[in-house]
């Protein structure tokens, strides 16, 4: 676990670092995708309308049913009279048209299509409303506590508002556990229905930001231009969100320079420990002792200055007393730059040692007589 010193140093990076960053967008964030670390803020917790930058749940939730069954890529979805109505960008589904869960996934991520977002909506959920329940669920369950969805789609609707910090954690959560999307969002132009229908992706950073991956945009009158902007380099993959501003060229400006000083101050560290570590003796286990590894999540951001300069130290506990759980904490690997403590990260029990029994203690005893004569 990084302990409170590893939080710390990503509050001052932020509060020292990002000065030096400016936006026209009235309210930005930038994220690193596998921590979950803000590295630049603005206005961030506004309740702003995202316009079609919604629909990163309306995906989130398609993906999640299709990892739970509920869907396949080749499911066919019929389009309903609802659906067709939707104006804005659309593909002009007709009613009763079928088409792949695939090619409607399709449709919303290259080209913001809102009959698409509804019919998905309504194959996985019975109705739009349904699905909006659903929407506000699932935004509850990731914190975003600024969110209040009223649609599938992101069109105006009283009341429809969420954060940039709330976008970016949808943003994040579509991107950490569902990479496959990238085979959408990454698409600049394609075709639908046979090549009758062309398709050129909304998102420019695309085709002119290097490493981009996604993900959505979204304007309208009243929101004026907003995106979610993910691109990824060296491992590490950024998220950047940008609300409320003047133009669409302004929005994509926006967030490159977001992200460009994300990958030129930052590098994602994968820690693993430079030597073996050795065992620690268990008291009264089932075996003599337990082998410590390294506890999950041991990513670190660091500012690239740093990340060259770093040191390890291992302290572990000379013994445990059985029965030792899976994930039980051993020591500690301490990450230093210099004379900075950079991070300090659980070393935890990679194995169950359950506690010796009563009969299994006098078996050992008895072979262990048996042995010395």
């Amino acid at each position: 676990m990084k302990k409170i010193i590893a939080l710390l140093g990503a509050v001052l990076v932020l509060a020292t670092s990002a000065r030096a960053v400016e936006v026209a967008a009235p309210s930005a964030l930038l994220m690193e995708k596998e921590t979950g670390t803000v590295l630049f803020a603005k206005n961030e917790h506004a309740k702003l309308e995202p316009a079609s930058v919604t629909k990163v749940m309306t995906i989130l939730l398609t993906m999640e049913a299709i990892d739970a069954g509920q869907l396949t890529y080749d499911t066919m979805v019929t389009a309903s009279a609802h659906a067709c109505s939707m104006g804005g960008s659309q593909i002009w589904l007709k009613e009763n048209e079928q088409m792949t869960v695939s090619d409607m996934l399709k449709a919303v991520c290259v080209v913001s299509a809102n009959d698409c977002a509804v019919a998905l909506a309504e194959q996985i959920a019975g109705s739009e409303d349904a699905f909006v329940e659903r929407m506000n669920q699932r935004a509850k369950e990731l914190g975003m506590n600024d969110t209040t969805f009223k649609n599938a789609t992101g069109l105006p609707a009283q009341g429809h508002v969420t954060s940039a910090y709330d976008i970016a954690l949808m943003s994040r959560e579509l991107i950490l556990h569902h990479p496959d999307i990238r085979q959408y969002t990454t698409i600049w132009m394609d075709s639908l229905r046979d090549g009758a229908s062309e398709l050129v992706n909304t998102n420019k950073l695309i085709r002119f930001f290097d490493g981009a991956t996604g993900l959505k945009t979204g304007s309208t009158d009243s929101a004026l231009y907003c995106l979610s902007g993910t691109a990824e380099r060296d491992g590490m993959e950024l998220i950047a969100v940008i609300m409320k501003d003047a133009t669409s060229a302004q929005r994509f400006e926006d967030a490159k320079t977001l992200l460009s000083y994300g990958f030129s101050t930052y590098s994602l560290e994968h820690v693993t420990p430079q030597e073996a570590l050795p065992p620690v003796t268990v008291r009264l286990g089932t075996q003599a002792t337990v082998q410590p590894v390294l506890e999950e999540g041991s990513a670190l951001l660091l500012e690239k200055s740093k990340a060259g300069t770093l040191e390890q130290s291992v302290s572990l506990a000379e013994a445990v007393e059985a029965p030792v759980a899976k994930g039980t904490p051993l020591g500690t690997l301490t990450i230093t730059s210099g004379e900075e403590t950079v991070a300090e990260l659980a070393l935890v029990a990679g194995e169950e040692i359950p506690r010796i029994t009563f009969g299994q203690m006098l078996v050992r005893v008895l072979q262990t007589a048996f042995l010395a004569g």
